[in-house]
């Protein structure tokens, strides 16, 4: 699968995984990019009234992992490696994150991520190394024929 229609399936795959079924998100991916928006909610919130750490990594590391599988069209990429900055705290309306890929060679892919509230505020930042793996896009859930699994 090529361009838009490889595009499209990353899109479907990511809003199969069930970890997804908890933040609602909408994805938007492009050739060595991606964005990724959720609206904030309480479940979402640590005991001090503002988003969780993990859920900033989470948007961080989708935002470049989507970023660098659209530019690998057999295979799922795994995250070899994440950093991850929490810049100031969220506690209502959207965050939004976007992926870049800003360098690829034969074994790693190197991606980096912003995250913004809804006034457009950098929050977070992040960049990570993905590499091939060998699990087939084919073969892994919402991909392969557009199907939505349950799985």
């Amino acid at each position: 699968m090529k361009g838009q229609d490889h595009y499209r399936a990353l899109e479907r795959m990511y809003l199969t995984a069930r970890i997804n079924e908890i933040f609602k998100p909408n994805i938007t991916v492009s050739r060595g990019a991606a964005e990724i928006e959720i609206t904030v909610g309480e479940k979402l919130f640590h005991a001090a009234g503002a988003v969780h750490g993990s859920v900033y990594f989470k948007m961080l590391d989708d935002a470049a992992f989507f970023a660098a599988n659209s530019l690998i069209t057999d295979v799922f990429v795994l995250t070899a490696s994440f950093t991850t900055y929490l810049i100031r705290p969220v506690s209502e309306g959207r965050m939004k994150s976007a992926g870049i890929v800003v360098s690829r060679s034969l074994s790693q892919i190197i991606a980096e991520s912003v995250v913004t509230n809804a006034q457009g505020k950098e929050v977070g930042r992040g960049s990570g190394i993905f590499v091939k793996s060998r699990i087939s896009l084919a073969d892994t859930a919402g991909y392969g024929d557009g199907i939505l699994s349950d799985a």
